[in-house]
């Protein structure tokens, strides 16, 4: 659906991509994913020709993409993360101009805007206007005015930034419907969970190219070489976890006043020492387990964990 090959853009001295490849398969859920500024938003506005770009080559369907592709475009869908909606129109009206935009034929554009309708969960909210909407339900219209014309590439831009659990599983459950449909979507978002529930396959972007890609699990593989321990134990002394930290094969003991976290790259020959260490200190604790890596873990520790602009 998409072959990016050796994309190169610069903003004055700045390289925003740097010899960027990137590929997205038909029937893809694609998790682009990387800190503030790693190139996410501009990658995106190349492949849709908003921004023009200093070399290296962008297909979609399998023809070279530009400005002027509007029989590529109209086959895309966009969902900003900024909201974009017209105030002075109520919901239903909303969708019926965006799909108006790709659908000319009345009777089809009225079934399309019906369908997304009850796609997103607005039924009860047809004759009300933005500012009478909620915050996730104006984030639904939003989704429902960019993919109202069935498009087969859909780009979704953060769409649950600040909305209530209601919405977010709404959105989610939305987005999994119309890729059983046949859309291809490229998601980008900074949570994490969203990734796991959604996307089969993701790209980490970085510094202007790309650092990782591939299946969660095949990512979650590059991290399970070290462990983590959490033990449940109140109390604990400041002068204790940095002697824990000290421990042959402890990477790292983080402690928030109930649980000790132990990162370690041999869990066997890092417990049994804690454990004694814990007996002769008369450290009591009441639970013990061990957690399986997530794709948080991969993210900071492929692209670090300083704080990005």
């Amino acid at each position: 659906m998409i072959k990016i090959e050796n994309l190169v853009k610069h903003y004055g001295k700045f390289k925003a991509l740097d010899h960027l490849d990137l590929q997205v398969e038909k029937g893809d859920i694609l998790g682009l994913l990387g800190p503030n500024g790693s190139g996410k938003s501009t990658t995106i506005n190349c492949v849709l020709s908003l921004l023009s770009y200093d070399s290296g080559s962008i297909k979609i369907f399998g023809e070279e993409m530009g400005p002027e592709k509007y029989n590529i475009k109209q086959k895309i869908g966009v969902v900003p993360q900024e909201i974009a909606l017209f105030e002075e129109l109520n919901v239903t009206d909303n969708i019926q101009y965006f799909c108006g935009l790709y659908i000319q034929e009345k009777a089809k554009r009225e079934q399309y805007v019906e369908e997304v309708i009850q796609l997103v969960g607005l039924e009860e909210f047809r004759k009300f206007y933005p500012k009478q909407l909620s915050g996730g339900l104006k984030r639904r219209l939003n989704i429902a005015c960019g993919i109202v014309h069935k498009p087969e590439l859909i780009f979704l831009d953060e769409p649950t930034v600040a909305v209530d659990p209601q919405s977010r599983n709404k959105i989610l459950d939305s987005i999994k419907e119309l890729n059983r449909q046949g859309a291809t979507i490229v998601y980008t978002t900074h949570y994490m969970e969203e990734v796991e529930i959604l996307c089969n396959n993701i790209v980490i972007i970085d510094q202007g190219k790309v650092i990782a890609e591939g299946t969660k699990e095949q990512l979650k593989n590059r991290v399970r070489e070290n462990e983590k321990l959490v033990i449940e134990a109140p109390g604990l002394r400041e002068e204790q976890i940095q002697l824990i930290g000290k421990m042959s094969n402890v990477i790292e003991a983080v402690y928030d006043e109930t649980y000790l976290t132990v990162t370690t790259k041999a869990m066997k020959e890092t417990l049994l020492p804690i454990l004694n260490y814990f007996e002769i200190e008369k450290i009591s604790y009441t639970n013990i387990h061990t957690l399986e890596a997530t794709l948080n873990d991969v993210f900071l520790e492929i692209t670090g964990k300083e704080l990005r602009d």
